[in-house]
């Protein structure tokens, strides 16, 4: 099988894991949700090899993640399971959720479905990590983020890069508190939360 692959993962892949790598010591489990290509999945698990990289997507990716991660014969990397975050969300409990560039192609009730489904798999104690662009105060960090927003919503009205104050007020509800937003290449960010 012809596995995709994104430039965009392989490019950030390393800054991210810089950042999340000292953050996830003590963690043994990770829900990572719309894992796409399965890249960061498969780059992060064989970093992090004390950690169990459970990653997931709709139903009409899990083959080639699949297949990738059969590849990658990793025993912390286990098959990616369908999810759906307006429909069922595993019943298992995670020590922390990672997420990157899927808030801004949700509409925002999926969005707001996604910070829900948290409260189903995160711990009392658990993480939560969001890479991704975001306005403040209603503004672009940059032209190229304006750009990027004008062709995300060309192709999809509903989708559209968020504000990060938003995105505060969803994780609050589910008893998250930001401790870090940390700037990342590309006019990017990767926010970190903890219950």
């Amino acid at each position: 099988m012809h596995l995709p692959f994104s430039q965009a993962c392989e490019n950030n892949k390393h800054p991210i894991l810089k950042v999340i790598s000292p953050l996830l010591t003590q963690a043994k489990t990770l829900l990572e949700v719309g894992s796409g290509t399965g890249q960061h999945a498969e780059y992060f698990a064989q970093q992090l090899p004390h950690l169990r990289w459970q990653a997931s997507d709709q139903a009409i990716n899990l083959p080639h993640l699949n297949c990738r991660f059969n590849l990658a014969e990793l025993g912390n990397l286990p098959l990616a399971i369908e999810l759906d975050v307006s429909g069922n969300w595993p019943v298992s409990t995670f020590d922390a959720i990672y997420t990157a560039n899927t808030l801004h192609i949700m509409s925002k009730p999926l969005v707001e479905s996604f910070f829900n489904g948290l409260a189903i798999v995160s711990k009392s104690n658990s993480q939560l990590f969001i890479y991704g662009p975001f306005n403040y105060q209603g503004q672009f960090t940059s032209q190229s983020n304006a750009d990027f927003h004008v062709w995300l919503t060309q192709n999809n009205p509903l989708s559209g890069i968020r504000d990060i104050e938003w995105i505060m007020d969803l994780a609050v509800q589910q008893g998250f508190q930001l401790q870090t937003d940390f700037e990342m290449p590309a006019n990017n960010r990767l926010l970190h939360f903890s219950r």
